[in-house]
């Protein structure tokens, strides 16, 4: 009980400082992985908890469940084209060029790892989370059209490598390439029940609420309490019924957008708010519980690879992903530049880490570690001092010139825990 209420207090005490920090070339995401690593067994060990914790496997799975599902409902994929030509670029291009373009790189850099480990934990680090660059996407000196871009490429990246997880899993769980054909039709019969139950689960939701909107038998607090059980719904019942929970709540999340429109990012609020104290409390124990033991299995050659996936492997994929758009260079350095590995990244190797067959956990998981620990703290210093320049620099570029592409107008999706006013 008493790490739980050290986790509490440093979680509401940083939380105090949320609209201060956006202002400094500080996250809250640094300083709870800072306060995380102070608080370590191998700093002041005040941490009394082992990392293959059951509770922090639970607190993982939900936040990432939730995680999924809110930043599905999110996203309206319904809109214009033109507000869904970047983001369907980074996301269908860029996104499958990450994890191609990682997984060689890991693969040549680190022989030692088999081409399924490879690909997995190139995976893995492929979803950006548009947390850590909280003051990008929220600085309106950016051009709207490139801050939807990173807002909902965050938002559905995740999702969208949960299946390729599922199947390079498997695929690294298992040496011997006999049977893999085997192993990879499991896989892929574990995502079609989730996309069935997914889809299940919204289509009950989007049928249900309006008939009792019309009774009005309930009220909005009873609305975001309903969607907040429909998303752990969904991730439970596909877990139940032999499939992959996390994908089940993604499609949730999507299907049920889909169906109700806007109406349902304020039911959503409830299940966000939830994902955002498990998140603050996964920053947390990522920083006491697995940046030191992930340290002492870093190499140059795991240092050099961590490098490359952040810089190489994210802006050369932007930078194919965008040829044909007319978006000036500086624009497409800062989309590249601005794709942060996160809580996404982090939760996935959290799992792999205490729930997973793969033989080499540990080797895996110090790449993932040092790649999200760099990321926390590069992305973190330079988000807001990277957005007044290119903000500027865009300013002084449009003025008069309404006829650059970046200048276009789009809607925008909410903001991830961001004021909703």
């Amino acid at each position: 009980m008493t790490t739980i209420a050290i986790v509490a207090i440093v979680v509401a005490a940083i939380s105090l400082f949320r609209e201060r920090l956006r202002t400094l070339p500080l996250t809250t995401p640094m300083l709870f992985v800072f306060a995380g690593m102070i608080l370590a067994p191998e700093a002041l060990g005040v941490f009394d908890v082992e990392v293959d914790d059951e509770l922090i496997a639970f607190t993982a799975e939900l936040t990432l469940a939730l995680l999924l599902f809110s930043d599905a409902a999110r996203i309206d994929t319904t809109t214009a084209s033109t507000t869904l030509t970047l983001p369907a670029r980074l996301l269908g291009i860029g996104l499958p060029l990450s994890i191609a373009m990682g997984t060689v790189v890991t693969a040549l850099l680190l022989t030692d790892l088999t081409w399924a480990e490879a690909a997995l934990v190139a995976a893995i680090l492929a979803p950006t989370d548009a947390a850590l660059g909280e003051a990008v996407v929220a600085n309106p000196a950016v051009p709207a059209k490139i801050r939807q871009a990173l807002n909902v490429e965050s938002g559905l990246n995740d999702g969208l490598v949960v299946p390729v997880i599922a199947v390079f899993s498997v695929l690294a769980a298992d040496s011997e390439l006999e049977g893999a054909g085997t192993l990879i039709g499991e896989a892929l019969l574990e995502i079609a029940i989730a996309v069935a139950v997914g889809i299940f689960a919204a289509s009950m939701l989007a049928m249900i609420i309006p008939r009792v909107i019309r009774r009005a038998w309930t009220d909005a607090e009873g609305f975001r309490i309903v969607a907040l059980g429909i998303g752990i719904g969904a991730f439970a019942g596909s877990i139940a019924l032999g499939g992959n929970g996390f994908v089940a709540a993604f499609v949730c999340g999507l299907v049920v957008r889909r169906l109700m429109g806007e109406q349902i990012t304020k039911h959503a609020e409830l299940a966000e708010d939830v994902s955002q104290v498990g998140a603050a409390v996964v920053f947390l124990l990522f920083g006491a519980l697995m940046v030191w033991p992930a340290l002492e299995h870093i190499s140059p050659l795991i240092a050099l690879c961590a490098l490359g996936t952040l810089t190489v492997g994210r802006m050369l994929p932007v930078w194919i992903a965008l040829i044909g758009t007319h978006l000036q260079r500086p624009t497409i350095w800062f989309l590249g530049w601005f794709g942060p590995r996160g809580l996404a990244s982090m939760l996935f190797g959290l799992l792999l880490l205490t729930d997973s067959e793969v033989d080499r956990p540990d080797q895996l998981f110090a790449i993932i570690t040092l790649v999200v620990l760099t990321s926390v703290v590069l992305h973190g210093v330079t988000a807001s001092p990277g957005a007044q320049r290119y903000g500027q620099w865009f300013d002084d570029m449009s003025d008069g010139d309404d006829a650059m592409s970046e200048a276009e107008p789009v809607a925008e999706s909410p903001l991830r825990w961001i004021s909703r006013s």
